[in-house]
């Protein structure tokens, strides 16, 4: 297993260096070829060494080389396969290669199609690397590396400021929260005097007497920028100008869960923090409700999508804060499977639809892309927690633990999971039903994707149908004596949940929950479909309360009024005062000094012989007086 192990994230790597270096050398199909099969070596390589953790339940690390040794600190590029992070592996690799292999068929026609995938495979690496290394500095390498790649997707196509713009924005917040991940850095070596995950961890090493509150905090600020947590999520819905598949890689599978990882990952911290938790659970639920209801106005496929994306997010780190920590890293894997099919299948509309994004302008696609509606309908089913599909089975986990604690969070939860199905369904209603609403060009445009876009989408919708059967519920599967084989698989590191609930309870709330959710369904169809009715136009009069979330409660506005440009203005302030005028005097200062003394100093040199007699005996007479004070 040593050598599939580090095979793992070499491939990817070998992938993009072959892309990026001798990619004008190379046909687009060469290098569409190279890119796919690097990533699913690695997928393959991972289902080996998940199978062979699955028989052996042995977790195991595998030195690559030292990196640093300074004294009596150590670094090294070590990788640890444990059953966290072959879960990660497995939907990195798998959803990973499912999107480079719908990006061919997508990005065919684009003439940066090499750069593309190049960079596609260098953050394929860098995901790996993180949730691969067996300490800190390790994982911080892929955190940055993924940051990095993020931010050359998103403004890949960089002849348009405003992806450039988003593509700043999201560096920018990102390395806000990177900040407070390097700090917390610090402070765990400082006080454990280890970064090694199997070191610091462990119970005895833990003293209740290092501020581990401060350290978590630090770790969350962290995770809150790369998952978009309030108050650092603006960056995520302006990420969709970046190409379709980027934002399936990006929200579905890698960077926005790199934040739940890092947690679920050194839960051991967490768990002796419960202030820390409280508050992760308060962010998490207020990011749900605030991305829910966003995206109930939200006009453009994409970014309904994206605010989706944050609002599950939130539910996520929901569940962390409750200390559910396998409910949290289960919906990672089940949303995984049914956000990156929703994507995919945005992406599989823009295309037919010629690049239109606007859902207004959309309607009746289910007749002309069959494959893509049927698709999207399940994806939509999925994440709208209707059983027996998956986000049924993680979503309910989610408010099963949440329900056993606090029962106001559960029910925010709830409002949360329900605005969810509310508008999703008005996405799938305002775009595959009713009559067309577009130009009769755009009409004559429409047709089904080719297969290689279309065959990415029916695995990923089989996965979003039957994932959700490997975390069956507690209760219910004790009862019917059906094993949560998950949340056993990952109890050696993130432990069984505590907060079950009775039989009852468990299908009480199931029957609650599909209820609520069927009558909410009825409600988008009786508006969408049976009145037809119509998205606002963008300059139509609305409520104070639907105006303030049509413009996305002015967040970017606050952000721009109140941070930006009191920034931009100290920035500008001691750009002039102090750079200019002050360093710059001086700097300059001494210049001038040197010039007028070499333009007085030469004219001494006037070849006068007697004057230099006597600047001779003046000089001797100086030094002699000065040794005779001292």
């Amino acid at each position: 297993m040593e050598l599939i192990t580090k095979l793992i994230p070499l491939f990817p790597l070998l992938g993009f260096i072959i892309a990026a270096l001798i990619n004008r050398k190379l046909s687009k199909n060469t290098v569409a070829y190279i890119a796919c099969v690097s990533v699913l070596f690695s997928f393959i390589g991972t289902l080996m060494v998940f199978f062979n953790l699955v028989n052996h339940h042995s977790a195991y690390e595998i030195k690559v080389f030292d990196w640093i040794q300074a004294g009596s600190f150590n670094a090294s590029l070590t990788f640890l396969i444990d059953p966290l992070s072959s879960v990660f592996l497995l939907v990195i690799t798998g959803i990973g290669f499912l999107i480079h292999v719908f990006s061919v068929g997508y990005m065919i026609h684009d003439d940066g199609f090499r750069r593309f995938f190049a960079y596609l495979n260098l953050f394929i690496f860098f995901m790996l690397l993180l949730v691969m290394g067996n300490n800190l500095l390790v994982t911080f390498i892929g955190w940055e590396g993924v940051g990095f790649c993020s931010f050359m997707l998103i403004g890949f196509w960089y002849k348009e400021n405003k992806n450039n713009d988003a593509a700043k924005k999201a560096f920018v917040m990102n390395r806000i929260g990177d900040l407070g991940f390097l700090i917390a850095i610090c402070l765990i070596f400082i006080n454990y005097n280890s970064l090694n995950y199997t070191t610091f961890l462990t119970a005895g090493n833990i003293s209740i007497d290092s501020p581990i509150t401060l350290i978590t905090i630090c770790l969350f600020i962290g995770a809150m920028g790369k998952s978009a947590q309030i108050p650092l999520f603006t960056w995520l819905p302006d990420a969709m100008v970046g190409p379709t598949p980027v934002s399936a890689l990006i929200h579905a599978a890698t960077m926005v869960t790199a934040g739940i990882y890092m947690i679920a990952r050194t839960n051991v911290l967490f768990s002796m923090a419960p202030d820390t938790m409280m508050f992760i659970a308060y962010i998490g639920i207020a990011t749900a409700l605030l991305g829910a209801s966003i995206g109930l106005f939200q006009n453009d496929i994409k970014k309904v999508l994206a605010y989706s994306t944050v609002s599950q997010l939130g539910l996520m780190f929901l569940a962390l804060g409750v200390g559910a920590y396998t409910a949290a890293v289960f919906h990672v894997v089940t949303h995984a499977f049914f956000k990156a099919l929703l994507f995919l299948g945005s992406g599989s509309v823009i295309h037919g639809m010629g690049g239109e994004q606007d859902i207004r302008k959309m309607g009746g696609l289910k007749k002309h892309m069959p494959t893509t509606y049927i698709t999207f309908l399940i994806g939509t089913i999925a994440i709208s927690g209707i059983p027996p599909l998956a986000g049924f089975f993680s979503k309910d986990q989610i408010l099963a633990e949440v329900f056993a604690q606090n029962k106001v969070l559960f029910i925010l939860g709830m409002i949360a999971s329900l605005m969810t199905v509310f508008y999703m369904f008005r996405l799938l209603f305002l775009t595959f039903f009713g009559k067309f609403r577009g130009t009769h060009e755009q009409e004559h445009h429409l047709h089904e994707s080719p297969k290689s876009m279309t065959i990415p989408l029916v695995i990923l919708a089989i996965l979003a149908v039957v994932a959700g059967f490997i975390g069956f519920p507690h209760a219910l599967g004790e009862a019917m004596h059906i094993h949560n084989w998950f949340d056993h698989f990952l109890s050696p590191i993130i432990g069984e949940s505590l907060n079950h609930i009775s039989l009852n309870t468990e299908i009480g709330l199931m029957l609650v929950t599909t209820v609520l959710i069927i009558i909410v369904v009825l409600i988008a169809k009786n508006v969408f479909i049976t009145k037809e009715t119509l998205p606002v136009a963008e300059n139509a009069k609305l409520s104070p309360l639907k105006n303030l979330v049509y413009h996305k409660f002015y967040v970017d506005e606050v952000y721009d009024k109140f941070l930006s440009k009191p920034f931009v203005a100290i920035s500008e302030f001691l750009n002039k005062v102090i750079d200019n005028q002050l360093v710059d005097g001086i700097v300059n200062g001494f210049g001038k000094i040197t010039i007028v003394a070499g333009q007085n100093l030469r004219l001494l040199q006037s070849g006068n012989i007697g004057f230099y007699i006597f600047a001779i005996v003046s000089a001797l007479i100086l030094i002699f007086s000065i040794f005779l004070v001292n």
